[in-house]
């Protein structure tokens, strides 16, 4: 809490020296005048925490309240500051700095990462708890962005197989917040959010976020509309309790965008395809009026956190969300041929999910002789219900086989126009067919972990966690002639995630550390519901990363790191190479890379945030036979050689500040190519620029302008015939108010 004491030290004094009057001094007629002195507490804004670009701690990547040099992993943040500055509006948005993390097109109804060569849809957490619904999330209640890179089961259970994105939550705090965002940008982009929040009383504050965006973009006929309310409290019973309760309700609708195709060689190799026409940003292809995607999520949430005065610390936390989802889209299947021809084809998805998950931690510190120990015991308990069903396009009121997907010439149209269209369910082929399925996952996680001061120079951190995870599933699936297979089975995985870490510090600014880490992806994948007869028996995904870093804290408001690391993914399911009747696992997949960041002031005017990431990610054996082999060596999909990426702000004065930002990557792979099919996406580099002007105590104004220089590329893709072209030369200007 905000409050400043004062004390009349002159009363004190009085007393004192009339004891020691008594006791030592003669009786003197004389009086004694003292001065008042005021002695203040600093001020501690509890509403912005963290202040500039550099974050200094942590509490997500340990459990425990720990500076980002004594933990041995590679974790970047983007801070509050970082976020207005940049304009960031969404996921991808964050992660462009941030080496060794890029994003990828998740059809264009979802955030979808690629972590050190593997990618993800459910690797996102909302103040340290699981929120996996494939969506798209907006940061107006967000104070900063933790991305974490790296396995690491012992704190996040399952997933997280090369990192995960976490979201640390607005708090409710004693410092007065009251800040108004207006944003109006190019392609009709009109957004407006809000932030206040004051001290009811010395023991409860309020705090309430919300936000409304419309907005056109630069591809044809995509458009969004997204609105969302989250009210918080904190609650100070007592100097040892604080309580925080929270909710949220957030929509997102928009057109799911699935971008341009690939377009073949010449004879029509199918080998290093390319983008078709990348130039031409704005095409649609297949149908942006059946392509809207919306999902309407509804959360609570709530911390309990106490100090007993024997030093344990026990912190609980609550969370229950409700998502639910509709997805529609028709979009080009194929590559564009030789003569221009292309296939399109479309289905509909439903997806509902419940998630209420709970955690208790457990903290203490101990001294035994001159070595101190940071112990921690967790439980973690999760139910995760979701339901999920697909219907397919039908064309032309073709109900056979052919009327699943439609061709046009790119010649001549990129739209399907008014063909007719009806989504039901295929029971008749293989193209998007019809499943219905239900999970409920019930996860029982328990963890320990050490965090160990063996001197001023050495530390070390182990750790160990169990989970539990268990899935009923029940589906009904087409089997491909006209017919449904329902199939209902159970499966328990038993999963056991260590961690160990010795960090090295030859002074205390700088920390040199190993670590290694472990995770796994059950069957039932990303989403819950991949679970087959096939799979069911196997072994869950394994994931472990070998990794070695420096951090240096070069100044109290800059920080620079170094981390070198081999990434193995083991137990991938493949066709048998001599049974193609039959599926097995192999150890078949690794990465390998140096990843350099810089974070902070470089001077009390200059500041800068990003960093240079080099990787070689590859198959280690070979995966399937014949022509969809995915053969030994091959590059694994959005993983490019090297990426750097260096955001600079330079302020002139106290009222006008500048921006340049650079993002530049290699050339890299749309999909995991094959021995007959692979789509190559052009490296790029691109500029940014900014422009700060604060008006007054109250008003401050800011552009931003992306792509300054006009560089056609491909932004990213989902698979060979998905690629989104970037966006041309745009800009939005940013008032904001704090009255």
């Amino acid at each position: 809490m905000n409050k400043t004491t004062k004390m009349n030290l002159a009363i004190h004094s009085a007393i004192i020296g009339l004891s020691f009057a008594t006791t030592a001094l003669p009786l003197s007629a004389e009086t004694l005048n003292l001065n008042k002195i005021d002695v203040s507490a600093p001020v501690i804004n509890d509403t912005h925490p963290v202040k500039g670009y550099n974050a200094k701690k942590s509490t997500t990547a340990t459990k425990t309240d720990s500076l980002l040099r004594d933990v041995p992993q590679s974790i970047s943040v983007i801070t509050q500051e970082v976020i207005q500055d940049q304009s960031i509006q969404s996921v991808s948005d964050a992660v462009r700095y941030v080496p060794g993390v890029s994003a990828a097109q998740g059809e264009g109804n979802r955030d979808a990462l690629v972590f050190r060569g593997n990618a993800t849809t459910g690797d996102l957490f909302v103040d340290g708890l699981r929120d996996d619904v494939q969506t798209y999330r907006d940061f107006y209640n967000t104070d900063r962005i933790e991305v974490l890179k790296g396995p690491n089961g012992m704190i996040f259970g399952r997933g997280g197989a090369g990192g995960v994105v976490n979201r640390v939550s607005k708090e409710a705090g004693w410092t007065p917040v009251s800040e108004l965002i207006a944003t109006y940008g190019a392609y009709d982009q009109k957004r407006i959010s809000a932030d206040f929040g004051k001290a009811i009383n010395d023991e409860v504050a309020f705090r309430i976020n919300t936000v409304y965006e419309k907005s056109g973009s630069y591809r044809d006929s995509v458009d969004l509309e997204r609105y969302g309310i989250s009210p918080t409290f904190t609650i100070h019973p007592s100097d040892s309790t604080k309580i925080v309760l929270s909710a949220e309700y957030f929509e997102d609708k928009r057109v799911a965008d699935r971008g341009v195709p690939s377009v073949n060689g010449t004879n029509n190799s199918t080998l290093n395809k390319k983008p078709y026409n990348i130039g031409d940003y704005s095409t649609f292809y297949g149908s942006a009026k059946l392509s809207p995607t919306e999902t309407e999520t509804t959360a609570f949430n709530a911390l309990i956190d106490h100090d007993f005065n024997n030093g344990i610390n026990v912190k609980n936390r609550t969370r229950y969300a409700n998502y639910n989802k509709f997805y529609q889209n028709v979009f080009a299947d194929s590559a564009v041929a030789n003569n221009g021809n292309f296939t399109v084809r479309g289905y509909a998805e439903y997806t509902d999910r419940e998630n209420l998950i709970n955690q208790t931690d457990l903290t203490y510190t101990a001294h035994w002789g001159e070595i101190e120990h940071k112990l921690l015991a967790g439980l973690e308990l999760a139910t995760q219900d979701t339901d999920s069903s697909r219907l397919t396009a039908f064309f032309n009121n073709n109900f056979t086989t052919t009327g699943t997907q439609v061709t046009l010439n790119a010649n001549s149209a990129s739209e399907i126009g008014n063909t007719a269209v009806s989504f039901r369910k295929n029971l008749i082929n293989s193209n998007n067919s019809y499943r219905d399925n239900k999970s409920t996952v019930n996860v029982i996680g328990l963890y320990a972990q050490d965090q160990i001061i063996l001197s001023p120079q050495w530390q070390a951190i182990v750790g160990l966690r169990h989970d539990k995870f268990d899935t009923d599933f029940d589906g009904v699936r087409s089997n491909g002639s006209g017919g449904t297979i329902a199939e209902s089975f159970n499966v328990t995985d038993n999963l056991l995630s260590p961690r160990a870490g010795l960090i090295y510090k030859p002074i205390e600014p700088v920390s040199i550390y190993t670590n290694y880490s472990v995770s796994y992806v059950p069957r039932a994948g990303d989403q819950l519901t991949s679970l087959t007869v096939t799979n069911k028996s196997f072994d869950p995904e394994k994931f472990i990363n070998y990794e070695i870093g420096t951090k240096w804290d070069i100044n109290p408001n800059l920080a620079f790191t170094a981390t070198v690391y081999k990434l193995i993914r083991k137990n991938v399911q493949v066709t048998d190479p001599n049974n193609s009747a039959l599926q097995i696992l192999v150890d078949g997949q690794q990465t390998k890379g140096l990843e350099l960041g810089i974070n902070g002031n470089i001077t009390d005017k200059w500041s800068m945030f990003g960093g240079v990431a080099f990787q070689d990610g590859e198959i280690t054996k070979q995966q399937g036979s014949g022509t969809g082999a995915v053969l030994k060596g091959a590059d694994l999909a959005q993983t490019p050689d090297r990426t750097l990426s260096l955001w600079n702000r330079y302020n002139i004065n106290e009222t006008w500040g500048v921006a340049l930002g650079v993002i530049s990557t290699s050339e890299r792979y749309a999909a995991l190519p094959t021995a007959t099919q692979s789509t190559l996406l052009p490296g790029y580099t691109r500029y940014d620029a900014a422009v700060f002007g604060k008006l007054s105590d109250k008003v401050k104004l800011q552009i931003n302008v992306e792509n300054i220089t006009n560089k056609e590329y491909a932004l990213y893709a989902h698979n060979n015939q998905n690629i989104t072209p970037g966006s041309p030369i745009t800009g939005r200007a940013t008032l904001i108010y704090n009255f």
